[in-house]
């Protein structure tokens, strides 16, 4: 066994309260639709890893009775949008105490359900998912828990003064620990850090020191690196929706005239504020120079995202692993025959899934490539298949192939459904030696299905679009090498050749200048020269790639491991000048 002398021994620990974790949406079960993509995985994630570690942390979301959307697709393969139903009391646990919000000169009441995340540690973190759908609350108030990014700007707003505002007030009411330290898992719950503000201004004092004791309190994570991915609301709106002491507060920061940014609140309020990985935060600190963005890089939680064969093979050769992400570099111990043993179980119930509900033929024998995500122009999720000529070429030279796409369009996205109609055309019109199917419904029991399932995990966002991205990370905790452009997470995480293989330039002016063509070209060269002959001619040299990729990357890109750079760097005390 490989031993760190810079692993933590004990628990993690803090002192002074609780860490309360704000999210607009946290996944906890495929069951429970309180998520739409990688932030809600990413959220859930992280608490999953405090309860492992014992950390005190209160994750706070919303009900979401209505999930994001259940995805259906017509005759024609256009993505259509139907409430999800769910059974709330199947799943959580309501609480009596309630909390109020002022929205538009209205009382609204809360109330809050519990989902209770059991770490391996035998700890718990408890997450608080607030409800307006409440008696004494009129019909349209009742509403505004209902749907995960749903409705127009009104709709969103009141949605981030109940997160914020009333996820403050939920954990007094209560009678929670006063918390240490309020992270701000994007710019949606920005309002916390106003109420807390709030609180000190009326303690008293001078306006300078409420702030700077704001400040000490809160966290701020930034996940957007475009401008557009950031939050903004008219002034007049939120002064309209909001109640005169969140309005007083803002007045007071002096920060908000005619557009009210929630990024900028978050970056006013918080003393530590980081990007989601090395070139997000160089992008963020471009958007916002006066401000010192650090990066954590992004992880997923090991245990959550390693298929069942692979729990079982790692219990035998890395019986720590549960307890101890970092021990997964112990992985180059596991023999080679039972790294592809195990791997064909995965496949096997992934060519299973996708004949049943496609009838595509797919086969074990074929090289399989993924790509599952939102589904959304930068994310270029067709590019594979731009130049279907070469990529026909390439399977004939190299060896046949079959992709597997998954993920839903944001519902206001037309061009996001252009490309899934994309996608179900091809898979409607098989070509020579390539195969594609696209499974609807993506959601995190299909996630896990096809990061352990397929053979290569492919990733093609538009630098520098992509802040971090982490389905790599999932499908490398099941052995699966990446082919991706350099951006995000696999600039830091890629050893070519070794843990998989890179697309384009790490120069980020390079990579911004390259086109479509450019990429989708470099992409089909990749596959014919260097992945698909490795694959199909030296099978002891793709197992070894298999088993590095699980002992160099996901014994890195883990949420034990982005946990503790949260305590040591983020959750700690802040010293004078921090």
């Amino acid at each position: 066994m490989i031993d760190d002398p810079l692993r933590p021994a004990q628990p993690l620990s803090l002192s002074g309260g609780p860490i309360a974790y704000f999210s607009m949406e946290v996944a906890l079960e495929s069951g429970i639709p309180t998520y739409a993509g990688g932030l809600g995985v990413l959220a859930g994630d992280l608490l999953r890893s405090a309860a492992d570690r014992g950390l005190p942390v209160i994750g706070v979301t919303l009900l979401h009775r209505k999930g994001y959307f259940f995805q259906r697709l017509n005759a024609e393969g256009w993505q259509h949008e139907e409430p999800v139903a769910w059974p709330v009391h199947d799943h959580l646990e309501p609480l009596e105490p309630r909390a109020d919000v002022e929205i538009e000169g209205r009382t609204v009441h809360l109330r809050a359900w519990r989902y209770r995340i059991q770490g391996a540690s035998g700890s718990e973190v408890p997450v608080l998912l607030l409800d307006t759908d409440v008696d004494g609350n009129d019909a349209g108030d009742r509403r505004l828990t209902d749907h995960l990014y749903g409705g127009d700007q009104r709709y969103r707003l009141c949605q981030e003064v109940i997160l914020g505002i009333g996820g403050v007030r939920m954990i007094r009411a209560l009678g929670l620990p006063r918390p240490a330290r309020y992270h701000l898992n994007e710019g949606h719950s920005a309002f916390l850090a106003v109420e807390v503000f709030d609180e000190e201004l009326r303690a008293g004092g001078r306006r300078e020191d409420a702030l700077e004791r704001t400040k000490r309190r809160c966290v701020f994570t930034t996940h957007t690196p475009v401008p557009a991915g950031h939050d903004r609301f008219p002034a007049d709106l939120v002064w309209k929706v909001l109640g005169p002491g969140p309005i007083g507060a803002l007045r007071a920061m002096e920060c908000c005239e005619d557009v009210v940014n929630m990024t900028s609140i978050a970056l006013k309020l918080s003393h530590y504020v980081n990007g989601v990985t090395k070139r997000h935060s160089e992008e963020s600190r471009a958007l916002f120079p006066e401000y010192p963005i650090r990066s954590i890089t992004n992880g997923v939680h090991s245990v959550t995202w390693t298929g069942p064969a692979f729990r079982e093979l790692f219990d035998h050769y890395v019986p720590d692993w549960r307890v101890d992400s970092f021990s997964l570099r112990n992985a180059l111990a596991i023999p080679l025959e039972e790294i592809r043993a195990t791997h064909q179980v995965a496949k096997r119930a992934l060519v299973d899934r996708v004949n049943e509900q496609t009838n595509a033929g797919f086969d074990l024998e074929t090289a399989t490539l993924g790509f599952a995500r939102r589904m959304t122009a930068y994310k270029r999720p067709v590019l594979l298949l731009r130049d279907l000529g070469a990529l026909e070429a390439a399977a004939q030279e190299a060896g046949p192939m079959q992709v597997v796409f998954a993920g839903k369009a944001h519902p206001q996205d037309e061009e996001g459904k252009r490309l899934i109609q994309e996608i179900l055309t091809r898979q409607r019109e098989p070509r020579g030696g390539i195969r594609v199917a696209y499974l609807p419904n993506y959601d995190l029991e299909l996630a896990s299905l096809i990061t352990a399932g397929v053979d290569v995990w492919v990733n093609n966002p538009r630098p520098p679009h992509e802040a971090s991205g982490t389905s790599g990370m999932k499908a490398a905790h099941n052995g699966i090498p990446s082919l991706s452009v350099l951006d995000g997470w696999w600039l830091e995480g890629r050893i070519e050749g070794v843990t998989g293989w890179s697309v384009g330039s790490s120069d980020p002016g390079v990579a911004a200048a390259r086109s479509d063509d450019d990429d989708a070209r470099d992409l089909v060269q990749a596959l014919r020269e260097k992945v698909l002959p490795l694959y199909y001619r030296e099978p002891d040299r793709w197992a070894e790639v298999m088993r590095q990729t699980i002992a160099f990357t996901a014994s890195f890109f883990n949420t034990q491991r982005m946990l503790d750079e949260y305590v040591t760097l983020a959750y700690r005390e802040p010293k004078v000048g921090d």
